[in-house]
């Protein structure tokens, strides 16, 4: 597996935080990384973006490229528009990965927001990169109430495009985690159609680098070379039966 495209079933759920976790774990184990963020939106010019977040966690070893920034925090399509700038392309993207991917053991591509954004105004979007990958996209979700119809949604228009799913991981793991949250590790796999990859606690993306790649491998699971076990942490999270 050279090639993984991370992206969100929204925004603001912990994709960036996702991204560097599996790098992180990647790096652990010996193999070369390298993160590809197609377009940055909402960022300033020399403002850390994602790619800059991705290597302070995960890493100085990972190899970073940032195709485009647009200073609006819009869709890339927008965003680019609003700017005059040139947007970046579904085929833009598809090069630039397979460039980095024949130099580095692992190349992960990260969206903006979810993943039938428009990159560009013939409506490209992270879906038809990956599909000229032909990589596999690992959906990162939020934990709460409304996942399930935004997680299905998502797979949905991956499998109508042919694309792979690697699977699907909670961005962001709550602390004191509601009703919905616990039910919803039994059912995220079932709208997604697919295996819970990991569940990256709440707050991780506030720890220091050393603190964050120690802990990283005990939030996703071996297929993603971590130890995180779902069965044990769904017993564990899981709400027991109503009371009469």
């Amino acid at each position: 597996m050279t090639v993984i495209v991370v992206s969100g079933t929204g925004t603001e759920i912990g994709k960036t935080v996702t991204t560097a976790t599996v790098a992180a774990v990647a790096l652990a184990s010996g193999r070369s990384v390298a993160m590809l963020k197609p377009a940055q939106t909402g960022v300033a010019p020399g403002e850390p973006g994602d790619a800059q977040e991705v290597r302070r966690l995960a890493g100085e070893d990972v190899t970073t490229l940032e195709l485009a920034r647009f200073p609006e925090p819009l869709a890339p399509d927008t965003a680019a528009r609003r700017a005059g700038m040139t947007p970046v392309r579904p085929s833009d993207v598809a090069d630039a990965a397979a460039k980095l991917a024949r130099e580095h053991d692992l190349v992960l591509v990260e969206g903006a927001g979810g993943l039938l954004v428009r990159f560009d105004e013939e409506g490209g979007t992270l879906a038809d990169a990956a599909r000229l990958l032909g990589a596999p996209v690992l959906l990162v979700a939020s934990a709460g109430l409304g996942t399930l119809n935004t997680t299905a949604l998502s797979a949905e228009a991956l499998r109508a495009r042919g694309v792979r799913q690697l699977g699907v991981a909670i961005g962001s793991w709550p602390t004191a985690p509601d009703l919905a949250s616990r039910c919803n590790l039994a059912d995220l796999p079932k709208s997604a159609e697919a295996d819970l990859l990991g569940a990256i606690p709440e707050g991780a993306g506030a720890l220091d680098g050393p603190a964050f790649r120690a802990a990283a491998g005990g939030w996703l699971s071996p297929a993603l070379g971590g130890t995180w076990d779902a069965d044990v942490f769904m017993r564990r999270e899981a709400p027991g039966p109503v009371g009469r």
